[in-house]
Formats: structure tokens, sequence, C-alpha cells
């Protein structure tokens, strides 16, 4: 009788470990989701507001035209930008070196760098990017746990029975993130 209560104790306890393990996944799992939602919202907030700081710049530098198609066209790129977090990442490189281009023609145009304008656009792009910079690094963090769970015993056994698969980092090519080089 006593036995029968023991064994009886030990599996509950071991179905509530289970279960406990299990939504710690799918609540890990969900909050990766959530924060490349996030990533997704800050850089849709980034694409509205190139093409208003390219206006602003090609009524100053309306020779450069080489430098707001590149900006253009990365822009276009990290927008249709699906898949994974790597891809992603890659085309935000590009547009964030064609953005570094952009700054640089905007730096040769002393009345471009007074206008208000601008400057409110700048300001409001820098503000973005270190919005973006945080629900990047917030991703990253979540993917970092979540696939330690499930790299860990006793979750992995859990987690392949389970299909819970690594998750990629939201990183980019350090090569890419570089100084631009601008020529006249």
């Amino acid at each position: 009788m006593i036995l029968t209560i023991v064994v009886i104790a030990i599996v509950v306890i071991a179905i509530v470990v289970l279960i406990a393990m299990y939504n710690g996944l799918v609540r890990n799992r969900n909050r990766i989701d959530n924060a490349y939602s996030q990533i997704d919202v800050q850089l849709k907030r980034r694409y509205d507001l190139i093409p208003n700081l390219v206006e602003s710049v090609k009524g100053y530098a309306k020779h450069e035209k080489s430098t707001f198609e590149a900006v253009t066209n990365a822009r276009s790129q990290a927008m249709n930008a699906q898949g994974s977090p790597a891809g992603q990442a890659e085309a935000e490189n590009v547009l964030s070196g064609a953005l570094k281009s952009l700054f640089a023609v905007a730096e040769a145009y002393p009345d471009l760098k007074a206008n208000q304008n601008f400057l409110n656009l700048q300001e409001e792009l820098t503000s973005t990017e270190d919005r973006i910079a945080y629900a990047r690094q917030f991703y990253n963090d979540s993917v970092l746990s979540y696939n330690n769970g499930i790299q860990t015993f006793p979750r992995s056994m859990l987690a392949g029975m389970f299909n819970f698969d690594k998750r990629e980092y939201f990183e980019g090519d350090p090569e890419a993130t570089g100084p631009v080089k601008v020529q006249f």
C-alpha cells in the first residue's frame, strides 16, 4: 500500500516536472517570436524614415544620384528580405552601409547639416537605430536562453520528442558594418 502511494507520487511529480519543462520551452519559443516581431516593427519604422531622409538630401545634392539609388535599392532589398534572421541581418547591414554613404554626402553640404528637417530626420533615424539594436539584443538573448534550454539534459530529450528546433541569432557580417568608403 505505501509502495503504491510512493510510486504514484513519483509518477505524478515526474509528470508535473515534464509539463513544467515543456511549458518553459514553449514560453521561450514564443518569447523569441515576439522579440523577432519587435525587430520587424523597428525595421519598418526605419524603412518609413529613409525616403524622407533621401528627399531632404536630394534637394541639396542633386549630383549624388548613385548614392540615392544605392540607399533606395538597399531599402527595397531589406524590406523584401524574408526567411532566416541571418538573411535579414545581411540585408540590414547593406542598408546601414548605404545610409552611412548618405550621411557622408550630407557632411559635404553645410547648408543641409543646418536644415532643421534633415536634423530631425537624422535624430529620429538614430533613435530608431538604437531601438533596433536593443530589439536585436533582446532577440539574441532570448535565442540563447531557448537554445540552452533545448540543448541541456533532460530538456533536450523533451525538445527532441516535440520538435523544438534550434533558432538562429540575428547577426550580420562584421565586415558589412565597417566604415563605408565614399568617393566623389
